[in-house]
This record gives structure tokens, C-alpha cells and sequence, in this order.
């Protein structure tokens, strides 16, 4: 019987996560033996670093004492309570809804869904988390990037995005210290990003995952803090900070003006009571984390300043590859003063050493510029090997690809 083939959904063609995209080919190498050094996944876990002990124990208990139905759709009160209080720490006023999902993914994933419509576009930062652009073809979204300056310290470039600003666009999202570059913005450059949004009837998704995570005695604004009228969702979670990706546990606090948030704060819930809830007695390591003790951040962070510090002196070390420092997360987003693809780059760079880092073209960059983002989090004897490794092969690579390369 001749049976027509499965064509799947248009919207899923662009859909890609350079990531783990970049894992199958390192999973083809490593099929030949050679050993791999991974700088590509921001996990801390597969490293030497560990969630607090009453994070793992409340949720434990949560399951031994059977919370392992359904939670609310929002979220369990005590939660809700301490996410609240966690916003007012962060000097978050005009909160109109808290709400708990299953990591920040789908909290943004949610919130971009009742808001955007076909068409419609939303300001997306480059470089910038992968996971946005995915949304955004699922989404039928027009993409909108506006760039990150890579002179002034990766913060966003103000007059790219106020040229960017159209009569489609619905937002503006920020990660906040960024992901890939390790950027931590200032109190200037946020207020300026709240003049045009209120200017322009935007919404500002925030991504502020890694907040605590940050170097140097840097502190972190909110942006939500700065301004108590701007329509602001603000995306947090214990993946990063408390060292429990896997738990999948996030949330986005919703604040501005009620009269103008009402009917998209009803949107947002209405995809939440339809996805029933997020995992449940993962929900009671809430609590504990952001109010328990937190000297797991001190050891953490003494560990990646170290780390950072490491990977810029290495990495600016090698002649044709320049490194912004990083103020915050655990990424780095290197330059290659070079004309050939960063994707051909980093393929060469697999095969050849077993280093694997993802390729700048994942995250977005400037057009004629090439980049890759490594990730910080392995101890200083395998960046040390791993960065090695780069030095040597970048010149080889030169030598054996000296014309420009295609992307592959």
C-alpha cells in the first residue's frame, strides 16, 4: 500500500538550538575515542558543583509526605508567598501576578504565546539565548534582533533598537546577565530601555536567571525595580542559582499598571489552567532556596571568578581571538578576528581536538563578525587543556583554510 509521507508543520523549519544541535557531531567524534573536553552546555551539575542540601531535602520530604498529584495551576501558596518576597527584595513594586512553571523556558514560552499575534514581532537581543528564536518561528513571529554592542561591554545598543521599534513589534525581551556574552547591565541603559518601551506600549520580558550569579562585587537591577508603571514580566528560577536545572522549576512575575496588564494577565492563565500545572513537589524547594541559606552562591562564585578570570587571560592570549570579560552567569562569547565561518570553525575544531564549543551563529552576532560561546563551569585543569587546545588549532586552521569559508 502506497501511504503519502508525514510532512510536518511549516513553523517547525527554522526551529533550531545550536547548544545541543553542536552535541551530534561531537557525538560522531567521540565515537572514534578520542576524548572530548565539553565548554558547550551551561550545567553545572556535570561539573563540580552541587544544589544546597535544604533544596534537595524539602523536596524529598514534599515527595515522601505524597505531593505528587497535581499543583495548583499558578503554583502552590507557599511559593507564590516567597517569589513575592523575593520581588519585593528586588525592589519589584506594582506585582499583579505571580505564577510557577516548569523552568523559565515555559514561562517565556507561555508569556510570548498570549501575547504575540501572527506576524507580530518582538525585539529580540543578538547575541542572545537560542530558545527565543525557537518560540518565535513556533510562533509565526517576525524576527526583530536588535545587537549587543560589543565595544561598550555586550550591553544592548539603544539606537539599533529604537530603529528596530515598529507598529508589529509587542515587546522587547532582555537577559539580564546575559547569556551567551556574560553582560551585566547598567542602571543607565536600563532606564533607557524603559523610556522606550513605555514610549512605545512594550511589553519587557526580563530574563534574569542568572541574577545572582555575579562577579566582581557587581550588583543587580531588576529592571522591573527601576520603573513601577512599565509592563514588565520578570522570568527567575532555581536552574542556575541553585544548581537544579533538571528540577525544571521557574516562574515570572508579572508588574506595571493593572488596568493595562488585566486582560494579558488573563491570557497568560488561561495557558496555565490549560497545562494544569508545573512539577509539584520540585515546587517545595522554592522556599527554602530563595530565603535558606545561601553560602552555596559564595563558594560557586569564588570557583567561576576564578574560572572567568582564566578564560579571558587565555583566551585574549591568543593572537586573532579577543574575549570581552564577563561580569556575570558562567559564559564567555569570543571574538574570531577572521573571515571564515565560526560554524566551519567550530566543526574543524571538534573533529581535530574534541573541544566543544557552540558556534556563534546559535546565539546571533553582528553580520561579518564570527564568535563561539564557551562555558566556564569545568575545573581550571580542563580549561587549561581546553584552551590550549584552541590556540594551537586557530593558527593550524589558518594555515589549512586561508580563503573564506562557507557555513556548514
Amino acid at each position: 500500500m502506497n501511504q503519502k509521507k508525514i510532512v510536518p508543520a511549516v513553523r517547525t523549519d527554522n526551529i533550531t538550538y545550536a547548544v545541543r544541535d553542536i552535541v551530534v557531531l561531537a557525538n560522531e567524534v567521540a565515537k572514534s575515542g578520542k576524548e572530548m573536553l565539553y565548554l558547550n552546555i551551561g550545567d553545572p551539575n556535570i561539573y563540580d558543583f552541587e544544589p544546597p542540601e535544604h533544596l534537595v531535602k524539602a523536596t524529598y520530604d514534599a515527595m515522601l509526605r505524597n505531593y505528587n498529584g497535581y499543583a495548583p495551576s499558578s503554583g502552590i501558596n507557599e511559593a507564590i508567598e516567597s517569589i513575592e518576597r523575593e520581588a519585593e527584595r528586588k525592589n519589584i513594586t506594582n506585582v499583579h501576578d505571580i505564577f510557577v512553571t516548569t523552568g523559565a523556558s515555559e514561562a517565556i514560552d507561555i508569556c510570548l504565546t498570549a501575547l504575540v499575534n501572527d506576524g507580530e514581532n518582538v525585539l529580540t537581543p543578538t547575541p542572545g539565548y537560542p530558545l527565543y528564536t525557537a518560540i518565535a518561528s513556533k510562533l509565526s513571529m517576525m524576527e526583530n534582533p536588535y545587537y549587543l554592542d560589543e565595544g561598550n561591554a555586550w550591553l544592548p545598543d539603544i539606537d539599533d533598537i529604537k530603529s528596530k521599534v515598529n507598529n508589529k513589534t509587542k515587546a522587547i525581551i532582555l537577559i539580564n546577565p546575559n547569556n551567551p556574552t556574560g553582560s551585566l547591565y547598567t542602571v543607565e541603559n536600563l532606564n533607557q530601555i524603559i523610556e522606550l518601551a513605555l514610549e512605545n506600549d512594550l511589553v519587557i520580558f526580563a530574563d534574569e536567571i542568572y541574577d545572582k550569579l555575579l562577579f566582581d562585587g557587581k550588583e543587580h537591577v531588576s529592571i522591573a525595580s527601576l520603573n513601577k508603571d512599565v509592563s514588565c514580566v520578570t522570568f527567575g528560577g532555581l536552574s542556575k542559582n541553585y544548581m537544579v536545572p533538571g528540577f525544571r522549576i521557574g516562574w515570572g512575575i508579572v508588574s506595571g499598571r493593572k488596568e493595562i496588564l488585566a486582560d494579558y494577565s488573563e491570557a497568560i492563565n488561561k495557558i496555565l489552567r490549560a497545562r494544569l500545572s508545573a512539577n509539584h513537589p520540585e515546587q517545595y524547594g522554592i522556599q527554602p532556596s530563595l530565603e535558606g541559606d545561601q553560602s552555596h552562591l559564595t563558594e560557586a562564585i569564588e570557583k567561576l571568578i576564578r574560572r572567568r578570570d582564566m578564560t579571558v587571560s587565555m583566551l585574549n592570549d591568543i593572537s586573532g581571538i579577543s574575549c570581552v570579560k564577563p561580569e556575570g552567569a558562567f559564559y564567555a562569547f569570543p571574538r574570531l578576528h577572521m573571515e571564515q565561518s565560526d560554524n566551519h570553525f567550530v566543526a574543524e575544531l571538534i573533529k581535530e581536538t574534541g573541544v566543544v564549543v557552540v558556534p556563534g551563529t546559535g546565539f546571533g552576532q553582528v553580520p561579518g563578525t564570527q564568535h563561539f560561546r564557551v562555558v566556564f563551569l569545568p575545573n581550571e585543569r580542563i580549561l587549561e587543556r581546553a584552551y590550549n587546545a584552541i590556540g594551537d588549532f586557530y593558527h593550524k586552521y589558518l594555515q589549512e583554510f586561508p580563503e573564506k569559508t562557507e557555513t556548514v
